[in-house]
């Protein structure tokens, strides 16, 4: 029975979109559609890689895509033997859900079954999901794979899948339509996560070469100048030559409203001495000023508060003040 979904979901949107692209774009030598009763779980069919042990082989697997699908990767299971890869159990690849550090959203279903087929070259190395076998073994195994039938496809053999796909192709091909052919891309790389983790921590171990070091500019001699310096006893000099200077007389005094503003344009006055410490333009202290005696304000400041005294005893204590 058909289950029923959210179209609106952009989850189910994006696996709809990839499945109708699968079946207007069909490839001879791979298959790939979501089970009628659960769009979340695909089926694949695929054919081994040419110049293999695998190349006259057809399998089949299964595809299990999460809730979150595309932003985290699916997960897949071979469920015909190989040789290759054990029978029913998830696969550890870079594009598989156990390394999703791996995945990018951009990849869909077309480009995880390529690089499962081109994957299958590889050795299994000891990984999850991985066996070894001989090549006599792997052939056998080859020949026998295509009569296997999945009855989730409708007891359909994986020979016949592929057959149906193939002659699709071919139809397109001759209608003048170009058939799709997926190209890895660059960012996906086929292997495990250790085997690259390793590949990735021997390349940052490497030496990095070093930096050529920048070749100074030759000068001719006559190019390079060097200041001149004073000799060591310079100071000495200038002190001597200041001490038999006669010094400059002082200006003459001039009353206080009468003085002209000095000539500041050096900064100096004669004398190497600021203009703002020569006493001659020394501000001039502000006259003090003489307190006033004034004793009638005392005489009536006092009878006041005399009689302010003699109004709060009467009112309070009935007492008379004489003065």
């Amino acid at each position: 029975m058909a289950q029923t979904f959210n179209k609106k979901s952009p989850t189910v949107k994006r696996i709809l979109r990839e499945a109708a692209e699968l079946a207007a774009s069909p490839s001879p030598d791979y298959h790939a559609l979501p089970l009628d009763s659960n769009l979340f779980e695909w089926h694949f069919t695929l054919r081994g890689p040419p110049s293999t042990p695998y190349a006259s082989g057809i399998y089949h697997g299964r595809i299990t895509l999460p809730p979150q699908y595309p932003l985290r990767p699916p997960s897949f299971r071979f469920l015909t033997p190989s040789g290759r890869f054990e029978v029913n159990r998830e696969i550890c690849l870079s594009i598989s859900g156990h390394h999703e550090d791996t995945w990018q959203p951009a990849w869909g279903v077309r480009t995880a079954v390529v690089a499962l087929r081109g994957f299958m070259e590889g050795e299994a190395a000891g990984q999850v999901g991985g066996m070894e076998c001989s090549n006599e073994v792997r052939e056998k195994i080859a020949g026998e794979s295509a009569a296997w039938k999945c009855e989730g496809c409708g007891g359909q053999s994986c020979e016949d899948i592929l057959r149906e796909s193939a002659a699709r192709a071919k139809e397109l091909e001759d209608a003048g339509q170009v058939v799709r052919e997926e190209v890895l891309p660059e960012g996906l790389k086929l292997g495990y996560k250790d085997e690259m983790k390793k590949e990735s921590e021997a390349g940052s171990s490497e030496t990095p070469a070093p930096t050529p070091t920048p070749t100074p500019t030759a000068f001719a001699p006559s190019e390079l100048t060097t200041p001149a310096l004073p000799p060591a006893h310079a100071p000495q000099l200038l002190n001597r030559q200041r001490q038999h200077q006669p010094s400059p007389a002082p200006p003459p005094y001039q009353p206080y409203g009468q003085r002209q503003p000095p000539n500041l344009a050096g900064g100096y006055l004669p004398g190497d001495i600021p203009a703002y410490l020569h006493p001659l333009y020394a501000p001039v202290p502000a006259p003090i000023l003489q307190r006033v005696e004034t004793p009638w304000l005392d005489k009536c400041i006092w009878a006041l508060v005399v009689a302010l005294a003699a109004l709060v005893a009467r009112r309070y204590w009935g007492l008379e003040l004489i003065v």
